[in-house]
């Protein structure tokens, strides 16, 4: 809970002015997963990567977690769904990482993170997805932050943002199709819960995600697979499509939907927001980040909202605030419209 306190107090404080793209890599499709990574890993320095990964879980990671995971590791390859479980072996076996910390920083990745969605439409029927995504450790975290492309046979399958050495996606877009990104649900016990959940097989929310930009058609077939896929961790899944309405916002918990709450624009509602707090419920006022996204919007209006104004809404305080490590935004129907700015 200290770190998650830590991060809420100073969400308040002003945001950084600089920002910069982050590095754009392939990773293979066509690959064995336990190599696939090996191409990214190439542009970084092990011994640095590894210094980062102790000094994270060294800092955050409960000792009693620390020991299961070392206990686990010997099993992974009967716990860890595919192609999961050999992309996190081989990525430990090109940066001389323990397997079991391995599983502890894709694990940390999947409880730590606090953010911003929003998914709009505007007065001519496109959709727009934006993203703050906010951590602790973000000065090593903005060093980290790299845009993939998912390829097979030449083709852009899904592309995403994400950390290297994270397997998982929070951020994705499946080009024409829809647009994901994924926001803790804010509960306190995160370590026992997913732990309790993987040893069921249940994938975390982030691997849910990449499974969904790689095997749903449209955006139907993507609400209903974040909806009722099990997974190992609170979430909440932010969705963008290609077509008029095509915006929806699903609070879930371990086993299926809490709540699905749609795009209504002929009754004005034109955009929604998700932070890391259930919607009908108000926000906690020393983290309330929904009302000043809510503001900007209003004062944006429908017929003005695009990438560029969107960018500025997630650019006001405190909805960009010391903790975000970037900003990514999307139109499923314009692919190569993608950027991601990383923030300093």
């Amino acid at each position: 809970m200290l770190l998650y306190s830590q991060l809420l107090l100073l969400c308040l404080l002003p945001a950084g002015s600089g920002d910069f793209p982050p590095p754009r890599l392939n990773v293979s499709l066509e690959l064995p997963p336990d190599q696939r990574w090996e191409p990214v890993l190439r542009h970084y320095d092990a011994a640095q990567l590894r210094r980062m990964v102790h000094q994270v879980l060294g800092s955050a990671v409960p000792k009693w977690v620390i020991s299961i995971a070392e206990t686990l590791a010997a099993q992974l390859g009967t716990i860890l769904p595919q192609p999961y479980e050999a992309e996190i072996r081989g990525i430990c076996k090109a940066l001389g990482l323990k397997l079991g910390d391995g599983l502890l920083i894709n694990l940390f990745y999947e409880i730590s993170g606090f953010c911003t969605s929003i998914v709009a439409q505007d007065s001519g029927g496109n959709i727009y997805h934006g993203r703050n995504l906010d951590y602790a450790f973000n000065d090593i975290l903005r060093s980290l932050t790299v845009d993939l492309q998912f390829v097979k046979h030449g083709q852009i399958v899904y592309k995403g943002t994400t950390f290297i050495g994270f397997v998982g996606l929070w951020t994705g877009q499946s080009p024409n199709k829809f647009t994901i990104s994924g926001n803790s649900r804010v509960r306190g016990d995160w370590w026992e819960t997913m732990i309790a959940a993987l040893l069921k097989r249940d994938p975390p929310p982030s691997w849910l995600i990449r499974d969904t930009l790689l095997e749903a058609e449209d955006f139907q077939s993507a609400l209903i697979k974040l909806s009722k896929s099990p997974i190992t961790a609170n979430v909440y899944y932010i969705l963008g499509g290609v077509k008029p309405t095509e915006g929806v916002i699903i609070s879930r918990n371990l086993n299926g939907p809490v709540d699905i709450w749609p795009l209504m624009p002929k009754k004005g509602q034109w955009y929604r927001v998700e932070t890391n707090y259930d919607h009908w419920k108000p926000p906690p006022p020393y983290d309330d980040r929904r009302t000043p996204a809510n503001h900007a919007l209003n004062a944006t209006g429908q017929k003005n909202i695009n990438l560029p104004t969107l960018l500025k809404v997630l650019s006001i305080k405190p909805v960009l605030n010391n903790f975000t490590v970037y900003t990514t935004l999307m139109c499923a129907a314009k692919p190569d419209d993608y950027k991601t700015l990383v923030w300093t």
